[in-house]
């Protein structure tokens, strides 16, 4: 399995640089033999990676819940949808199909698998690497409260363990490669 998972935004946010980053992840991962599992969407950040991969000739496979596809949201040009009843459904097959995680920038939903995730790295579920992507330091606020977090006792495990936090796709990608 060479796949890598990317959570983001289903909506561009509001600096260019948010999609210039997610397509650059895209192709990154495509150039340097990796899939891509990621939420299905041709939208936004979601489908600025998984158009970045494909014209990189990168397998892209999307898992996406029912309800949302009934909102055509699907990208039909990836190589392969997953659709699934729900977003825990999701969650969990994307964590199955990949051997890495990379967060961009995203709402509540990108929050909630950053989160999840982490919380099944301290619960032992998995042992999977998170990098983060911090785009015009979208996370810097966010990582400030998950040290203090550590500061006051409530991580089981070093923060630093699990995750890795960029400010460019290239050393990003560079760091999934050395690991």
């Amino acid at each position: 399995m060479r796949n890598i998972a990317v959570f983001c935004g289903s909506q561009n946010g509001n600096d260019e640089m948010f999609g210039i980053h997610a397509s650059q992840i895209g192709s990154l991962i495509a150039q340097n033999n990796f899939g891509i599992v990621y939420g299905g969407s041709k939208k936004g950040l979601m489908g600025a990676v998984a158009n970045a991969a494909l014209e990189q000739n990168g397998a892209v496979i999307g898992i996406m819940p029912e309800r949302l596809a009934e909102y055509d949201h699907s990208h039909n040009g990836i190589t392969e949808l997953l659709l699934v009843p729900d977003m825990h459904t999701r969650k969990k097959q994307m964590y199955n199909l990949c051997e890495a995680v990379i967060i961009l920038p995203g709402g509540f939903g990108t929050m909630d698998e950053l989160f999840e995730v982490l919380t099944w790295n301290q619960l032992a579920i998995h042992s999977k690497k998170v990098y983060i992507l911090n785009t015009l330091g979208y996370y810097n606020d966010l990582y400030t409260s998950m040290q203090k977090m550590q500061k006051h006792g409530f991580l089981h495990s070093n923060l630093n363990e699990n995750i890795e936090i960029h400010t460019n796709p290239v050393d990003l990608v560079a760091a999934i490669l050395k690991n």
